[in-house]
């Protein structure tokens, strides 16, 4: 089953409270609260309130989208480390999204590259302790910015809760994106959806349809329970987002036919 949903960082500037009827009202079943806006790490009582005001509108946690890039000393990552964990629990979220440092892989060095993956093999320990899952923001400008870096770190980790999120980079041409989400695959948790092209202009998500019935096709086809979020409107415009929800419950359903 693939869960439509929504991050909270879509709408950054909007209460807590109105970013869950948002949700609601456009039919979405679950939510990724953004650590850097709705749910700041360590702040418990914000992610007790995110939460409850999720369930009684009888939506769902899908995840803690967190901003740490175990970026600095061993003391300070594992300070960050706890906070985000923290807000994650107060939140009941399955899993944590992380980052792989805040530098390309053509430029990270192999200590650098051996660094995170102990830091994120130990955060990822403490996460399992909780239940919860880990999953690496799959982006430019980090070690996960293309498919061989991601494959080996995932690999270099080997950690049993640590996965993967997909989404198409920035002005890669659909057939090169989707055959990254057919390499990655089953190593992937978690699916950030929007229409970006040819750069960082937003579209809205009909307008790159093709790109995602494709994508939808190969997950159903492999046929594991994951979200899929949407990330951004046209314009950040929140009365769009039922229209983009329509779009976005379209598209997964012709991705299950389109397998069949």
């Amino acid at each position: 089953m693939i869960r439509p949903g929504l991050c909270s960082v879509t709408f950054r500037d909007l209460a807590v409270e109105t970013v869950v009827n948002q949700a609601a009202a456009a039919g979405l079943e679950c939510i990724e609260w953004a650590g850097d806006a709705h749910v700041p790490p360590g702040d418990v009582a914000a992610a007790e309130q995110a939460r409850a005001l999720t369930e009684q509108a009888g939506l769902a946690v899908a995840s803690y989208g967190s901003y740490l890039r175990f970026v600095g000393s061993d003391e300070e990552v594992r300070t960050e480390g706890g906070a985000v964990l923290a807000a994650a629990r107060a939140l009941g979220a399955p899993r944590v999204r992380v980052w792989a440092f805040r530098t390309g892989s053509a430029e990270a060095s192999a200590a650098q590259r051996s660094t995170l993956v102990h830091r994120i093999r130990e955060f990822a320990d403490h996460a399992a302790a909780d239940g919860i899952d880990v999953g690496l923001e799959f982006h430019g400008r980090t070690l996960t910015d293309e498919i061989d870096s991601t494959l080996r770190l995932l690999a270099e980790i080997d950690h049993p809760r640590v996965f993967s999120y997909w989404q198409p980079h920035q002005g890669m041409p659909a057939d090169q994106a989707l055959e990254t989400l057919r390499r990655v695959l089953p190593d992937t948790s978690t699916i950030h959806v929007f229409s970006w092209w040819p750069r960082h202009e937003r579209l809205a998500l009909a307008e790159r349809s093709e790109l995602w019935e494709r994508a939808f096709a190969l997950l159903a086809a492999e046929g594991s329970d994951r979200d899929a979020l949407l990330e951004f409107v046209p314009e950040d415009d929140p009365a769009l987002l039922r229209r983009e929800a329509d779009t976005l419950r379209a598209l997964i359903t012709a991705g299950e036919q389109g397998r069949r």
